[in-house]
């Protein structure tokens, strides 16, 4: 087909409707990224280089004690061996569940998409009340009194909360190896010790180091978990938010921050270099069900594998029903007793902050959605120049630590023209704008398989560009756009880091509340909004599984 006719289809009259409105919605995505975005980034470093009304390096020369070198040494300590434990437990996952049958493998999947839905802080609560010092298990039933608190206690929570997700990317790069090199290597008459060691290990080197680089990203702009599990052992990230609320201080946490940018984003790079020789591989590879491939583990890899998922679930499983315990009973001279207080506390006091964070996470959804959608559209689809650096800048807030990005929002939008603190608006824009990246990746794998000719059929029947993506293009990419709203709802419902300097008392959400009520020690009010929270998410997630369900059946 000629290129330049190709080219002109779906023109209209620069005087037409559709051309105006499609020019107005590309101004508006470029002009809210940069307002958004690369505004409130900018904001940050610029503080940070602020000393009396003056430029300075001052917070940054302050930074470089031995206390706060010590920091540093600390949060990269914790955020390895955390990443560490994370990786190798979510392999182990991935493995046993690989090279089982296909109801097992999907059983395990679907179990592991449920465990990352729920709210932060419930290994924290399971943590404190079954193995803190007066715990129900370590000093109700051993009398043992056992201190959770310090870096081991970090640790042991930033590895569990990093398997689930850790775990389901394992899966993937399994499910992408090459069936050819395991049928060669049972055709050269290879056990499958040799098999795993020669074939599987080698192949899955670019997965396990993607796994590895993101959890280190996440794990080192924590700063939740140290606050309330740490103790004494302080982290870089938990100092800067020491910083804002207890010093007052948002030059110094400026700084304090902009020292996170350069591991979160080095692991960053190496987590998409990394993701990309997976996707490279995989585009190679001849795919086939385990089942034909007759391959099994050697006993000794399934019992270990098998032994790390009957764990893992098994914690899980005494997480959630430790949660829902917490929230009926109370704890009366070490005996828990039955009580529905938390329950009319959480009805007289924090209804409105649910209803409130519903409200949020619906609205950043629906944003972050479109805006998203919308960058894969022009980037992908329309191949708009400039798009490219757009899709970039709305990766950043992805990128970045979550205190700095919400720090960004508190330093440009306290006062000035744009004047948003304390009200609904900042959360929901913050929430929308760092988690753009999840409807605009989603897009671009659904673009990578939708016909070009779909949407040239209806320039030829008359649609205009904009007529075609509301039409054609929409409609067919509904179960991305779906998909993508419910992670961004599940995201808002339950991200904490960036709103914790951005509410106000008369806007605080749940995830905020439940922290502030860990942190307080009152585990059963946290274990309320932890169960609500639960539930809604749960629903949502359950509706929308049944949504596309529907939509695959009538597709067929």
């Amino acid at each position: 087909m000629n290129r330049g006719y190709a080219k002109r289809r779906g023109e209209r009259s620069s005087l037409s409707f559709s051309v105006f409105f499609d020019k107005i919605l590309i101004a508006g995505i470029a002009g809210t990224l940069f307002l958004f975005i690369l505004y409130p980034v900018a904001g940050v470093l610029m503080r940070s280089l602020k000393w009396n009304g003056e430029w300075s390096l001052y917070h940054y020369r302050n930074l470089m004690t031995l206390r706060n070198l010590e920091l540093i040494r600390n949060s990269v300590f914790v955020a390895t061996f955390s990443s560490i434990n994370a990786t190798l437990l979510a392999f182990c996952i991935g493995v046993f569940a690989h090279f089982k049958k296909r109801f097992v493998r999907n059983a395990i999947y679907r179990s592991l998409m449920m465990t990352m839905i729920s709210p932060p802080f419930i290994s924290a609560i399971a943590l404190l009340t079954l193995f803190g010092r007066r715990g129900l298990i370590s000093y109700g039933v051993f009398g043992v009194t056992l201190n959770p608190y310090g870096w081991h206690g970090i640790v042991i929570l930033q590895s569990l909360s990093g398997v689930s997700l850790s775990a389901i990317m394992m899966m993937t790069g399994l499910s992408q190896i090459d069936s050819r090199l395991f049928l060669a290597a049972r055709d050269l008459g290879a056990n499958p010790w040799s098999t795993l060691k020669e074939v599987v290990l080698p192949s899955m080197v670019p997965t396990v180091l993607s796994v590895f680089f993101l959890q280190f990203t996440m794990n080192i702009s924590d700063f939740t978990t140290p606050i309330i599990i740490g103790g004494r052992y302080r982290v870089l990230a938990t100092e800067a938010y020491l910083r804002v609320y207890a010093q007052a201080n948002l030059n110094g946490a400026a700084a304090m921050t902009v020292l996170l940018l350069p591991p979160a984003i080095v692991a960053f790079y190496f987590y998409r270099r990394n993701m990309k020789r997976v996707h490279t591989l995989s585009e190679r590879a001849k795919i086939l069900e385990m089942e034909s491939l007759n391959f099994k583990l050697p006993k000794g890899v399934q019992m270990l594998t098998g032994g790390v998922v009957a764990v893992f679930f098994l914690i899980n499983a005494v997480q959630y029903g430790n949660l829902f315990f917490t929230a009926f009973t109370r704890n009366v001279s070490g005996t828990p007793v039955f009580t529905l207080d938390h329950f009319a506390v959480f009805q007289s006091r924090h209804v409105d902050a649910l209803i409130r964070t519903i409200y949020m996470a619906v609205a950043a959804a629906l944003l972050s959605t479109m805006i998203g959608v919308l960058l894969s559209y022009y980037h992908r689809r329309r191949q708009m120049k400039g798009f490219g650096v757009l899709e970039f800048v709305g990766s950043i807030p992805y990128i970045i630590p979550g205190i700095f990005f919400g720090l960004a929002y508190v330093v440009v939008f306290h006062r000035g023209p744009i004047s948003l603190t304390g009200t609904l608006i900042i959360l929901i824009l913050n929430c929308t704008f760092r988690h753009i990246s999840v409807g605009n990746k989603a897009a671009n794998a659904a673009f990578e398989t939708l016909d070009h000719k779909i949407e040239w059929a209806s320039y030829d029947l008359g649609a205009s560009k904009i007529g075609s993506l509301l039409k054609v293009t929409f409609p067919i990419l509904r179960p991305t756009l779906l998909v993508s709203f419910i992670n961004s709802f599940t995201a808002s419902m339950t991200t904490v880091g960036p709103l914790l300097f951005l509410v106000s008392p008369r806007n605080l959400v749940t995830s905020v509340l439940m922290f502030n009520e860990v942190n307080s020690g009152r585990y059963g009010q946290s274990a309320v909004i932890g169960s609500a929270l639960i539930l809604i998410t749960f629903s949502v997630n359950l509706m929308a599984i049944r949504l596309l369900s529907a939509q695959r059946r009538r597709g067929k």
